[in-house]
């Protein structure tokens, strides 16, 4: 018999596991598993990981199979007979300690899920600044009739159509952007480790650090998809935020370690870049007073661009379709490159 414990009961309602999700799961399992479903509030925030409960400690011992947002070191290390764990977050650095790298432990993660509506949010920043719509904003406030602004001649408004979208990073988020801003009419470039055309989907893939330096010289919008490794913290530095096209937006849904926050205040305060879109930051809440909060040229989500009631819809989805194929033997879907790191 087969011990299944899922621990998703996020602190936050909208994340939190709901009861048809639960019969859900509970029908997708053999009649001969047993399924613990934690009732502690876990907290999915970031890539998940908090210490692990005593209580969840004492159920997850003999388990076959754990679901959490992200995997307490603790939990590998009590649990001797884990075949399959899985997180509910889509981010998986915190999980890949000694721990998890020393098991033959499959990992499955949530990346892809939070496609549509991280893709949404992107879209959402770019005709944000695409349409002046941070002009409309500040003159609101100030409780002034904006239409001079944009009649000047260098009025910055102008459409998606036409401009060029650079995505960094071509997983399931950048994906869905490209596909979202390509019906539109932009040109699409992305960069990935490894490159190639990609059938049907109409975007030219580059790769390496020459990939990288063309994204950022010849975009209108770039647009941070890629996840927190070794290799890509701290990528987006000054240089990198120098060589893009003067009047160019930054928009990062990733991880805000990412990005040289220093550097980016600084072209954006010369004016070198139109603006910066920002969900993730390098220190989580932002501490007040930080000069984004005021800032003219900055649209900010406080890493919220995931969120969505549609969530466990596809996480369910994933959740059940892979208990089928764990049962079945076959590959996992979302399955984690532990030494890569995603």
């Amino acid at each position: 018999m087969a011990t299944l414990v899922i621990d998703l009961m996020d602190r936050r309602p909208i994340w939190a596991l709901p009861g048809w999700a639960r019969e859900s799961i509970v029908a997708s399992v053999p009649r001969d598993w047993t399924v613990t479903f934690m009732e502690t509030p876990a907290d999915g925030s970031g890539d998940g990981v908090q210490r692990a409960p005593p209580e969840l400690l004492a159920e997850v011992a003999d388990a076959r199979v754990y679901m959490g947002y992200g995997i307490p070191k603790e939990v590998l290390e009590v649990a001797p007979g884990l075949a399959w764990v899985h997180s509910g977050a889509a981010g998986v650095g915190s999980s890949l300690g000694p721990a998890m790298l020393e098991r033959d432990v499959l990992f499955t993660n949530s990346a892809g899920i939070h496609a549509a509506p991280m893709s949404e949010t992107v879209l959402a920043m770019i005709m944000y600044f695409t349409r002046g719509l941070d002009i409309a904003v500040r003159a609101q406030r100030a409780g002034e009739w904006s239409a001079p602004s944009y009649w000047a001649a260098d009025a910055p408004v102008t459409e998606v159509g036409g401009a060029t979208v650079g995505i960094v990073g071509y997983g399931g988020i950048g994906r869905a952007v490209a596909r979202k801003v390509a019906a539109l009419g932009s040109r699409v470039l992305a960069v990935r480790r490894t490159g190639g055309a990609v059938a049907g989907e109409g975007v030219r893939v580059l790769t390496g650090d020459g990939g990288l330096t063309r994204v950022m010289s010849e975009s209108d919008y770039v647009v941070l998809a890629v996840p927190e490794t070794p290799e890509t913290r701290g990528m987006i530095d000054r240089r990198r935020l120098r060589s893009m096209k003067a009047g160019s937006v930054l928009i990062n849904v990733a991880r805000g370690r990412l990005v040289d926050e220093d550097a980016l205040l600084e072209m954006l305060d010369s004016g070198h870049l139109r603006g910066a879109g920002l969900d993730v930051f390098r220190e989580e809440p932002l501490p007040r007073g930080h000069p984004f909060y005021g800032h003219p040229g900055v649209l900010m989500t406080p890493h919220v661009s995931a969120t969505t009631r549609r969530f466990w819809e596809r996480e369910t989805e994933l959740i059940t379709g892979n208990i089928g194929r764990f049962v079945r033997g076959e590959p996992l879907r979302n399955l984690v490159d532990k030494k890569a790191g995603y």
